[in-house]
């Protein structure tokens, strides 16, 4: 380019600006969260700034530089997003720990990022310490309320921030969404900021700063859907339920704070509206609920729409940041097994087994490819792309409708997926079947109107075994989260097998998925 073409001014798209323009445009606008006693904490977007930017010369003084992982476990709350914005401002990476994950599984994901500092929140502290001592590096644990404050007080001024390369990384999520082992999904900041942009669009969540928005999609699951970056961005007020997501606290949350949107997977929209329902209660200022990590039963959902409640379904991926698609709002085709359509920034593509795109995009099923600025070229600490041609493919079957609507007929893996978690049963299949007295075993997902699916373990015992079905699933606990213990045990006389001699759990899924 030359001086006669003229040029625009540098501008990195770095996601520490999305909280810069709320504390000057919108100083005000609040950022309110339950905290772990109960009590409601609130504070504007200029206040959680000076905060944040004092935390960071902080994590500077112990050490914390550009590209260096700090690690948080804990819920959603105030500190949460302050140590989010801390870490990354200074172009560091925030590696989100899930708390409803063993220790055993935390402390692989902290090892292989090499994080040196863990801060969580105060109840989780001596879960933190288990999840350290399971490292060979050192780690420091800090708790997000007395550790996290003292180190403000003590600050020396605030730490400037943006000064690093749009593509450096910001964030780090492991996903088990693809296969078995846990995949690091590494978030940029230039991902994250376009990723904010293309949520912010009217056919999407469209926020704007009249709203206050209720992120009850934890933090560790896939950066709470981007809404910490997409509220301040706007000057929307940003609602926090902490870990207290029942239906009876977000009810009395939505009503005090004028929630007019909310965010979360079907499950925790059950609890609310059983509490809604049981409790004669009305939450008059909530105009819409954005749903996804798992299909909304249509039953649940027209329970929302018969109190003028809008259900927006979405589909996503923490692979894409993870927004995929969204279902405009006010669409009139809305219903529970239509995902949504894909915003500028998104684009969809399916093919038969072997990865060759259908003939017809339209109206038939295929496997489901994505390509974007905020989809993952290739998993953390992999040398290998995992896209072809820059399609990633997301494991999923699915159609798209005339009208560009993309619904999830199905999964190319066996995971089942459970309040919007996946559950591996390779992993159970594994333990159970390393024990002495069972000759094969199975789990698959079971219809369930609370989770979407629950998993059932299925077994063939050795005709001399003494094992209870108690002791089946006693041999789990400990070793994988509690929520992926299976509901029920079957005993079967002889395990099905395919041609290939593998269990055959397509014959399995026809005779036990339904519950009948």
């Amino acid at each position: 380019m030359t001086p006669d073409d003229g040029s625009l001014q540098p501008f990195a798209l770095t996601v520490d600006k999305f909280l810069d323009h709320a504390a000057k445009w919108h100083p005000r606008a609040q950022v309110v969260s339950r905290e772990l006693d109960g009590a409601i904490k609130r504070t504007g977007y200029a206040a959680l700034r000076m905060r944040a930017r004092r935390l960071s010369t902080a994590l500077l003084t112990l050490g914390v530089s550009q590209g260096a992982k700090v690690a948080t476990l804990g819920w959603n709350t105030q500190g949460h997003v302050e140590a989010w914005y801390a870490i990354m401002g200074i172009g560091a990476v925030c590696h989100t720990l899930n708390p409803r994950l063993p220790a055993e599984q935390s402390a692989a994901m902290l090892k292989r990022s090499g994080a040196t500092i863990l801060i969580a929140t105060s109840d989780l502290e001596d879960f933190a310490a288990e999840i350290a001592g399971g490292v060979s590096q050192p780690v420091r644990v800090l708790t997000m309320e007395d550790g996290l404050d003292a180190l403000i007080d003590a600050a020396a001024g605030e730490a400037g921030w943006g000064d690093f390369d749009e593509q450096a990384p910001c964030g780090l999520c492991f996903t088990s969404g693809t296969t078995g082992a846990p995949k690091g999904v590494t978030y940029t900041h230039r991902g994250n900021y376009l990723h904010t942009l293309r949520q912010l669009q009217a056919d999407v969540i469209g926020l704007t700063a009249r709203d206050a928005v209720l992120a009850v999609v934890p933090m560790f699951h896939a950066n709470a859907w981007g809404l910490p970056f997409a509220a301040p961005a706007v000057g929307a007020k940003l609602v926090l339920p902490g870990r207290h997501t029942d239906g009876a606290s977000l009810a009395e949350m939505i009503l005090s704070e004028g929630v007019t949107i909310a965010a979360g997977v079907p499950t925790v929209w059950l609890g609310l509206i059983d509490h809604l329902d049981a409790a004669g209660f009305e939450v008059p200022t909530l105009k819409r609920l954005m749903t996804g990590g798992a299909p909304m039963p249509q039953a649940l959902m027209d329970r929302f729409e018969a109190r003028g409640i809008e259900v927006q379904t979405t589909w996503g991926m923490t692979e894409l940041s993870p927004l995929g698609v969204a279902m405009p709002p006010q669409s009139p085709d809305r219903s529970s097994h239509v995902a949504g359509r894909p915003a500028m920034g998104i684009d969809l593509l399916l093919t038969d087994a072997a990865g060759e795109p259908l003939a017809e995009q339209r109206g038939e099923e295929g496997h489901l490819w994505v390509k974007g600025p905020s989809v993952v070229e290739r998993y953390a600490g992999e040398a290998r792309a995992s896209t072809t041609d820059g399609w990633f493919p997301t494991g999923d079957l699915a159609t798209i409708s005339e009208d560009g609507c993309l619904s999830i007929t199905g999964r190319s893996k066996d995971l089942i997926k459970s309040g919007g978690e996946w559950i591996n049963p390779a992993e159970i299949e594994a333990r159970v079947g390393a024990l002495s007295g069972v000759k094969a075993a199975a789990v698959i997902g079971r219809e369930d109107k609370k989770w979407g699916e629950r998993p059932i373990l299925l077994v063939e015992m050795a005709s001399d075994s003494d094992l209870t079905d108690d002791m089946l699933l006693t041999s789990l606990r400990g070793t994988i989260a509690s929520w992926w213990i299976p509901d029920e045990v079957v005993r079967l006389p002889a395990m099905p097998l395919a041609a290939t001699g593998k269990v055959d759990k397509l014959q399995l899924r026809r005779r036990f998925s339904h519950g009948d």
